[in-house]
């Protein structure tokens, strides 16, 4: 089976050097969902942005390859990368009210992919559209479309997001956290939701979350990470059972079990923290030999 992803010893940098990717590699097999799992900054959105072409300006990819089925991305020009990217690929933005447009209709934003990326006129765009509404389960689905999105609670702007990135039917979604900026109740429908899509529309996800509860609802691939460095690799059943490295081992521990709520939670102890440090320096170490 050929990857609709792979990426391969990818490196970024920041002004002066410092690094905020260290030689990612990772796959992606179609139709399947793949988490980026770590705590904040370890690295997991900086890869959804490179995937994307959207890193920031003060962030610089200085080596590495990322294949979308089978096409080296940085071999493209900008233009033809966009293209390519625009239509193979989508995004769950993390805060559905900042990622839509306050001054547009959601059926006006809805469609404009469909129209730009696919050439259908708006009417069939239309209809693919409320379509798409009635799988994410959404009521009313008219007067949604008639709607701003300040109109929309943050549970429905989010339905309205996952229903867009489903729209073309792009190999691959990069979800990034799209629960975040959710109520509890609301996180665990449309993590349901999300999987429920996947299943329907057999489409590659790489699930970024800084929570193992959510990885183990709906991925079967984990690649951890702690400083933009893959920690460890694994499949989901695998990772849980027999984590091999001491730093996954610490964040399953620091995960609290909603099935067992008196079991204890432990923070991440100072000397697996040590332990990390000393691999980031080694890994600097080597980058930095390897460049002369």
């Amino acid at each position: 089976m050929t990857p609709c992803l792979t990426i391969t010893n990818l490196s970024a940098t920041l002004p002066g050097g410092a690094r905020v990717l260290r030689d990612v590699s990772l796959d992606v097999n179609p139709g399947e969902v793949r988490a980026l799992v770590g705590e904040s900054g370890a690295g997991k959105s900086m890869i959804g942005k490179a995937i994307l072409g959207v890193l920031p300006s003060s962030v610089r990819q200085v080596s590495g390859e990322i294949f979308l089925d089978g096409q080296d991305l940085g071999a493209l020009s900008a233009s033809k990368r966009r293209i390519l990217v625009g239509a193979n690929v989508a995004l769950i933005p993390q805060d559905p009210l900042t990622a839509l447009n306050p001054s547009r209709r959601i059926g006006s934003q809805m469609t404009d992919q469909l129209i730009k990326i696919l050439g259908w006129n708006s009417a069939k765009a239309y209809t693919r559209i409320r379509q798409l509404l009635d799988e994410v389960q959404i009521r009313d689905r008219e007067r949604v479309l008639r709607s701003y999105p300040h109109e929309l609670s943050g549970g429905m702007r989010q339905r309205v997001l996952i229903a867009t990135a489903f729209a073309a039917e792009p190999k691959l979604i990069v979800a990034d956290e799209p629960t975040t900026a959710l109520d509890v109740t609301v996180q665990k429908q449309i993590l349901r939701l999300i999987a429920t899509m996947q299943r329907q529309h057999a489409t590659a996800i790489l699930f970024v979350t800084h929570d193992l509860g959510v990885v183990a609802k709906i991925s079967q691939q984990v690649t951890v990470l702690y400083g933009g460095m893959i920690i460890e690799q694994a499949g989901v059943s695998d990772l849980f059972a027999d984590p091999q490295h001491a730093y996954t081992r610490a964040l399953l521990r620091a995960t609290p079990r909603y099935n067992d709520p008196d079991a204890r939670v432990e923070p991440v102890q100072p000397d697996v923290l040590a332990g990390l440090q000393n691999e980031l320096a080694a890994n600097d170490h080597a980058w930095e030999k390897h460049l002369g």
